[in-house]
Order: C-alpha cells, then structure tokens, then sequence
C-alpha cells in the first residue's frame, strides 16, 4: 500500500481550495485537476510499505507531539515540468509545520525509512499536467488551526485515485483509528 503522512483540511479551507482550483481549471486548456476530496498537505511520503511498515510508520506517527498550530495559504504557484505543469497552493512561513514536519521525519528515519531529501516546501496539489498561460499568483490568506496529523493510504478505487485516513494523531497526543491497515 502507498502512505504518506499529512494534515487534511476543515470544510471552509477546503471550499477556499476547491475555489482555487476552479479559478486555475477556467484559465487552462487542459490538465488533471484534484478532487476536493482528494486535498490535502503533504508532510512525509513514505511510497509503498507492507503491513509491518505500515505498522512501524504508525509508530512513528503516534512519537509525534504537538500543539495545535495555525497555516495560512497564501498564492498560488508551480513546478514547471514537461508535458504540463504541476499546480499548487503555497503555504506561508510556520515554525511549527516545520517542527512538526522534521520531528515525523527524525521518527521515520530512525525507524528504518529512507525518505526524500529534498528541502520540504509546504503546499497543496491543485493539478497535474497542467497547461495554461498562466501566471503564479498571491492570494487573500486562508487557513486553518491544525489540530490532527493523518497516515493516509493512496490507491486507485474505479480508475479514480482515492485517500483514506488509517490513523490519526491529535494536538497534544490524542489518537483515533480511521480504519485498520
């Protein structure tokens, strides 16, 4: 199964989101654009792990210790890449995504994952393949507080792809089950 860690969105940011996407849809020529129910921050991405991973990742998740934060969105940008591009909205400066960011990343390593190393930069996929004339763009910031990580499963159900929440870390560390790997 493929798993990635992140933080999903209350209604009204994933409404404001779901606009975004929208208003990029109306000013392109093509793309694959995210469903709203799809939407979500990335923090980590693990790719595929069997169930003692996926146990092991739970682990981790459940080291993670935090308080409830606050992210802004921000703009909207892109990575540019052949074929089209990938679309996104940018989250602003926080300190304490960060945190919470390395400390699943520390955890994870630790636990015997070999991660990305890229330098993380906080945003959410409104669309892939994208073509468009245009531009990046600032936006009036929305947000939320972020009181709950998720270890979320990608998978193709009907063609489509879908994410399921397994588990979930509250702020100052509650748990829940969303489902059993």
């Amino acid at each position: 199964m493929r798993l990635f860690m992140a933080i999903n969105f209350n209604t009204d940011t994933r409404s404001r989101l779901v606009a975004l996407g929208e208003q990029l849809r109306r000013r392109s020529r093509r793309g694959n654009f995210s469903l709203a129910a799809n939407l979500h921050l990335t923090l980590v991405f693990l790719g595929e792990c069997d169930e003692e991973r996926a146990e092991t990742a739970q682990t981790a998740l459940r080291a993670l210790r935090f308080a409830p934060f606050a992210i802004e969105i921000e703009r909207v940008g892109r990575f540019r890449r052949d074929g089209g591009d990938i679309w996104w909205a940018g989250v602003g400066d926080s300190a304490a995504l960060i945190d919470v960011h390395r400390q699943l990343t520390n955890n994870l390593i630790a636990a015997g994952f070999t991660l990305e190393q890229r330098p993380y930069h906080p945003h959410i996929t409104l669309g892939r393949q994208v073509v468009t004339d245009a531009k990046p763009w600032p936006v009036t910031p929305f947000g939320q507080t972020v009181s709950a990580i998720h270890l979320m499963r990608s998978e193709r159900l009907d063609g489509r792809l879908s994410y399921t929440p397994l588990r979930q870390i509250e702020a100052n560390g509650g748990e829940a089950v969303s489902s059993i790997c």
